[in-house]
């Protein structure tokens, strides 16, 4: 399992990014309106080369297929599995040989309509009591949003109780904060 963080999103960087991409990847990139939402399509799709090539010695650009949700997986190579995540602050890649959500979010404020909407009571208790609330929330949802990812589900219209699904505990969770991020990398534990 190969994870990388690239927090280094300087619009300086769009061009030699655009030139280092796949052709797919550029036109992909290209057809987003901000300059900043083509620069973290392209530093996901890096960060997705560099892990391809650590992790398994992959050189040339793959191909990206994407299942009806959007779930992303490499053409010809079912056993790799990826995910791509990116906020205004970093993006984040996850390649692995079982099944891998992954979800990073910046530190940003909330409020209480957002935290009500998403999270269940207890979930709700642990945020309110937090010494970080705005970080404690970032946890559990990018918790959330990384099994949806693993599970290839996305977003669903009740989110505030993705946790308490059986699904949750047949995964292992890893997250971590930084001073203006949280991700969390979600992996599926037994895979054969």
């Amino acid at each position: 399992m190969r994870l990388l963080i690239d927090d280094r999103l300087d619009l300086s960087r769009l061009d030699e990014l655009l030139a280092q991409a796949s052709e797919q990847r550029r036109r992909q990139a290209l057809r987003y309106r901000r300059p900043t939402d083509r620069l973290a399509s392209l530093a996901a799709f890096k960060l997705l080369r560099d892990a391809l090539h650590r992790e398994y010695g992959i050189d040339e650009a793959p191909t990206l297929l994407y299942d009806e949700l959007g779930k992303p997986r490499i053409d010809g190579r079912p056993d790799i599995h990826i995910s791509l995540s990116h906020c205004a602050a970093a993006v984040a890649c996850a390649v692995a040989n079982r099944p891998v959500g992954i979800d990073i979010e910046c530190l940003e404020l909330l409020d209480d309509d957002t935290i009500a909407a998403t999270m269940n009571e207890a979930e709700q208790c642990i945020i309110t009591e937090a010494r970080n609330p705005v970080e404690a929330f970032l946890r559990l949802w990018t918790r959330k949003e990384s099994l949806l990812k693993l599970t290839g589900e996305g977003l669903r219209n009740d989110m505030r109780h993705v946790l308490d699904d059986e699904q949750a505990r047949e995964v292992e969770f890893r997250t971590t904060a930084s001073r203006h991020y949280v991700y969390s990398l979600c992996l599926m534990k037994n895979f054969s």
